[in-house]
């Protein structure tokens, strides 16, 4: 079922200076940067008292230089705080200085006419919403791109037009293991505070997923400020981004937790034939206090 030693197939990404045009990269080992929740507002503001385009930057130049290998960098919503126009343009700008190709997903925050307007090129389904697939190279793998933006409320949908687009797109490749991203999770998160702003229709996405003969691997989501993984019953796995700029204190139980500043951060998830892995990386901008002593082992 997660069959890496197939032919090789040429995959349409995301160029360096047009980050929305196609370019090619093979191989059977996949590195993705996992980047949520950037919230950018107009340049010279601030949200919370941080300035969230510089969070996001040291993020980007951290990526650039650790990771010059990725394969991929996934922004799963909440792009912008508002929706703004001219966030989204400074996002596009941040965006033009990384070394590797960029999907980005909607959260609540965003608004899908303005976010189509700076980015004119970017893959969406044929209602126009902002949802994809793309094959791993050299696999019968996808990674499955999902828009869970709804404009009229604060927590997400999934509705029918985009779960048909799901359907019909699943169909053709019955047989291939899934990794997910979206927004909002479609699972329980355990935060009182997102208890009435989740994802209202979560079921008909996990139907449609369960169902899959391919099985998932793995769901990437954001929404929750918070670091969070766990395991379904029926073996689905999830992961939350903690959000790159402001985060939550982890008091689950208080609907009206404080938002607090963290650290700039974003994951690395390594996709191979034998294993998925996700590594946090918040520690940026930590003070070393000694250098480590090389392990010789056995």
């Amino acid at each position: 079922m997660m069959n890496f030693a197939g032919t090789r197939r040429a995959v349409a990404y995301l160029s360096r200076n047009q980050p929305m045009a196609p370019s090619i990269k093979e191989t059977a080992r996949m590195k993705i940067i996992h980047i949520t929740d950037t919230h950018l507002v107009p340049a010279g503001q601030t949200l919370h008292t941080l300035d969230p385009a510089a969070r996001l930057k040291r993020v980007l130049d951290d990526v650039n230089q650790t990771h010059p290998d990725a394969d991929l960098v996934v922004l799963t919503g909440d792009l912008t705080q508002d929706g703004n126009p001219a966030a989204y343009a400074l996002l596009k700008s941040l965006l033009s200085e990384l070394s590797m190709p960029v999907r980005l997903l909607l959260g609540n925050h965003d608004a899908r006419d303005n976010f189509r307007a700076a980015f004119p090129d970017h893959p969406v389904d044929r209602h126009g919403f902002i949802q994809s697939m793309m094959p791993v190279p050299g696999s019968d793998d996808r990674l499955l791109f999902l828009d869970s933006n709804s404009a009229s409320e604060i927590g997400g949908r999934y509705c029918e037009a985009r779960a048909a687009w799901l359907r019909e797109t699943l169909a053709a490749c019955p047989e291939s293991p899934l990794t997910v991203f979206i927004h909002h999770p479609p699972v329980a998160h355990g935060m009182a505070h997102f208890d009435n702003i989740g994802l209202h229709d979560s079921e008909v996405l996990m139907q449609i997923l369960r169902a899959h003969p391919g099985g998932v691997r793995h769901i990437f989501f954001g929404h929750i400020h918070i670091p969070m993984t766990g395991t379904t019953r029926d073996g689905i796995g999830f992961t939350a981004g903690r959000g790159c700029t402001h985060q939550f204190r982890q008091e689950f139980r208080n609907p009206a937790p404080d938002w607090i500043a963290g650290v700039p951060n974003y994951a690395v998830i390594t996709l191979t034939p034998e294993l998925l892995s996700c590594h946090g990386v918040d520690t940026i901008d930590a003070q070393a206090i000694a250098p480590a002593n090389v392990c010789a082992g056995p």
